[in-house]
């Protein structure tokens, strides 16, 4: 579901619907609460709700920081990752500038083959949460099948045939390390306590009583506007390859490896 969100609405749009209906449930909640008990307008019961009140968000808060840390961190492990398998192929490529002119075109064509099925066949799948290592092994395994049939005549070509064999090696260390971080998720035990932790946290405000409906009504909301968006962040960072601040195939298209985009075109991870 958090997939499908993700790829179907824009960030602003599942603010509002996160935000603003996290705020709304607890403002009406907070009413019916009221008018079916007049007496909490008394406050009589203020001193346990704010005890207990700041030991539940005390909690919570510890908890809503480490997931959000912990995914947040997650997001830029994985632009490491991208970055460093792009730079790994565009340094093969550019290495590959040593090497007699049928071994070039020959690794060439792999290189373009692999980094093309990357964003236009990985991509998507791994948006979609499907992550899959399709085309690119066999575009990998070319690449692998030109260095291995080729035997350096020189000094200075084995000096770069072992740095493009060893960026290689990386590439394909790296390839299963994006793949991976495609299919991780937030555990279910942390889902529960984020999820869980905002069912039970919005309902004690109700409960802290002041005569003043506006003031008890703005308390509560604030109190779930803040909530409401930490899971946001939540939804948003847990899938480090969906949504719109994903992370992007751009490093594939760049630098060194943008001769095997043809002028004008414009690849996407849709």
């Amino acid at each position: 579901m958090s997939l499908w969100l993700l790829n179907h609405f824009s960030t602003v749009t599942l603010a509002l619907v996160t935000v603003g209906g996290t705020v709304l449930a607890a403002v009406a909640g907070s009413l019916l609460l009221r008018r079916r008990y007049p007496s909490l307008a008394r406050g009589e019961h203020n001193d346990m709700v704010g005890v207990t009140l700041g030991m539940f968000g005390a909690i919570y808060g510890i908890i809503l920081a480490f997931v959000i840390v912990t995914l947040w961190t997650q997001l830029e492990s994985t632009q490491t990752i991208v970055a460093s398998e792009a730079t790994d192929v565009a340094l093969i490529a550019r290495d590959s500038g040593a090497f007699p002119p049928h071994v070039r075109a020959d690794l060439d064509t792999a290189l373009g083959g692999y980094v093309h099925a990357v964003v236009e066949d990985q991509w998507p799948r791994m948006r979609a949460g499907r992550p899959s290592y399709g085309a690119t092994s066999v575009k990998l395994q070319d690449a692998y099948d030109v260095l291995q049939a080729y035997e350096p005549k020189s000094s200075r070509e084995e000096v770069f045939y072992e740095a493009a064999v060893g960026h290689l090696n990386d590439v394909a260390g790296q390839r299963r390390a994006r793949l991976t971080m495609a299919e991780q998720q937030l555990p279910p035990l942390l889902q529960v306590l984020a999820f869980g932790g905002a069912l039970v946290l919005i309902p004690l405000t109700f409960l802290y009583g002041m005569r003043k409906l506006r003031v008890q009504l703005l308390f509560v909301a604030s109190v779930s506007a803040l909530i409401g968006f930490s899971l946001l962040l939540v939804v948003v960072l847990d899938r480090p390859f969906a949504g719109e601040l994903s992370v992007s195939p751009a490093p594939y298209r760049e630098g060194a490896l943008a001769r095997y985009w043809p002028a004008g075109s414009t690849p996407t991870a849709e």
